[in-house]
Formats: structure tokens, sequence, C-alpha cells
């Protein structure tokens, strides 16, 4: 590969999405059994939604948190950045600011080299951060609207386009099995996908929207859903530079179902290799979907790798 083991940085406490507490523990999970990275994870001293997956709380090993009833920020929040290799959010719609300092941290790390992966509802948070919008690209809800940047989605006809029109950011129908369309067949996280496949039972997000700026979509789904709030392509997958950082954005993973599909682990797992290093070491698998079936793993805790 040229280079050692990846240290990555999870960072979580405040998402609508309940199974975060989960879901951390299961991409810390999936990065560590790659065998290329070692993984810590860091949240908040408050956290928000964490009671209905408590039990994986402590498997974070990240001290003590108290679960409030609404986000509250944290100032003490300050994870040392310049540790890590490449940071993943779960945080979600709704979590509390930063304080200015760890935003002007967060920054610099990865406008000098950082990675950063967003993951589903990561790029629902910090409205009004001007700088994160530019890290992810393109977000949803928060109030995000034109003043944001453009909607950002392929066609029915494969073209791209960039729609200034106004509106607010941010839909999805019901959860349904989406159909995958990768765009860039050639960059090294979708090398070797099949042109389409299908997901678990996920979000297919809608209607994002930001500066999209050094922005490439490398993959799009379409809302199968009666209640579907477009009919386009809508960009699951993106890459963005921010300075010289690499930014990997996913639009999957709504709960455990979704977190489960190995279209999820596989797009993730390259995903944060790609963020830290430019390069994607590790092979399609064989149980891969296809164009017409999807394919999961039945999560299962492994001590060996989460000591509880």
């Amino acid at each position: 590969m040229g280079y050692g083991q990846i240290k990555v940085l999870i960072i979580d406490g405040q998402n609508n999405h309940k199974v975060w507490p989960k879901s951390t523990i299961m991409m810390k999970q999936y990065l560590e059994e790659t065998g290329l990275f070692t993984v810590d994870i860091e949240r908040t001293n408050y956290t928000w939604n964490a009671e209905t997956e408590s039990e994986y709380l402590p498997l974070a090993q990240a001290g003590v948190s108290e679960d409030l009833s609404k986000p509250k920020m944290d100032a003490d929040f300050a994870p040392k950045f310049r540790k890590y290799d490449v940071i993943v959010s779960n945080f979600g719609w709704n979590a509390a600011d930063w304080s200015d300092k760890t935003q002007c941290k967060f920054e610099k790390f990865i406008r000098k080299g950082g990675g950063f992966v967003s993951v589903h509802a990561a790029d629902n948070s910090f409205p009004n951060w001007l700088e994160y919008n530019q890290m992810i690209g393109i977000g949803g809800w928060g109030d995000r609207d034109e003043s944001h940047g453009p909607y950002v989605y392929y066609n029915n006809d494969g073209k791209l386009i960039r729609d200034n029109s106004p509106g607010k950011a941010g839909a999805h129908g019901h959860r349904l099995e989406i159909p995958i369309t990768i765009r860039e067949p050639n960059h090294p996280i979708t090398k070797d996908m099949p042109l389409q496949w299908m997901t678990t039972k996920d979000e297919c997000y809608a209607k994002l929207r930001g500066p999209a700026e050094n922005m490439t979509v490398l993959a799009t789904g379409k809302d199968q859903s009666a209640n579907a709030p477009t009919d386009r392509h809508e960009p699951v997958l993106m890459t963005i530079d921010y300075g010289k950082g690499r930014v990997f954005h996913t639009t999957l993973g709504h709960d455990t179902e979704s977190i489960e599909s190995v279209g999820f682990i596989v797009s993730f797992t390259r995903g944060v290799e790609w963020a830290a290093t430019g390069m994607v070491s590790q092979a399609i698998p064989k149980d891969f979907p296809s164009k017409k079936e999807s394919k999961s793993r039945k999560y299962v805790l492994n001590k060996d790798i989460i000591k509880p």
C-alpha cells in the first residue's frame, strides 16, 4: 500500500437518528476488520437521542456523557484532529454547534491535507457554518435554501444539473431498496463496482443543495417510493476537495438495516481509505450487490475488536 495503518477518529454525540450509538460501533468494527485502520471515538459530553441504543455507549470507550432531551453545545468538545489521518462524522440534524476554536481547528486540519467523511445525517449538521458547507458540498434540512447554493442532481437523460431555483433543501420518501448508478467508474472508491447495484432499505436523500464547489458526484440513487419527492437521480456518493484535504460524503446509512448493506460497508471503508490516502487498496468482495439484488451482512459484535 505504501503507508502504515490509517488513524481514524469517529466523532458523535448528537443525532436525530437514534441508531447513532450503535452505528458508530458498527463503523469502527467495519473499518478495523479490514486490517487497514485503527479507530478511536470521541463524543460530546452532552448527548442527544442516545437512549434507544444506549447499550452501545460504553463500547466506544469515550467516557461518560449526559443524555439530554435536546441538543446542547459542549464548549469542551475539542478533539485533537491532527493526531489522525481522517475524521468520520456521525453527527446529525440539529446537532449543537461546536465552539469557534474547535471549528477553526477542524477547518485547518482538513485544509492542510486531513481527510473527512460525512455519513448520512452528518450533511444535515451545522447549516450556518460556511466552511462546513464547503466541505460537504451539498446538504439538507437545517433551513438550508437557495442562499446556500444550487440543487445538484442528474436528470433522467443522464445530465448533471446545478439548479439555482429557490426552495428548501432536504427531502426523502419511504425507506426502500435504492438502485445506485455509478457516475465515475474510474474513481478509486467506485472502481470495479458494478455500474448499477442495489442498497438494502435506506433513505434516498433528495433536494440536497450547497456550494458544490470542487465536488464530484461518484454515484446517484433514485427514490422508488410512492411518495418520492423528485423524479431524478440524487447524489449518494460524492468527493470534495477542500484545500489540500479530501472529503468523502455518503448519504447512505439511515439505520441498522441500511448500515448492514454490503454496498454501504464497502463504499464506506473504501471512502475512508481514499479520504485518508488518496488511494484504495480494498478489492470489491464477492458478495457485493448486483443490479437486481441487494446484499446484506447481519451485524454481530466482534468482541476481538470491540472490547466490552
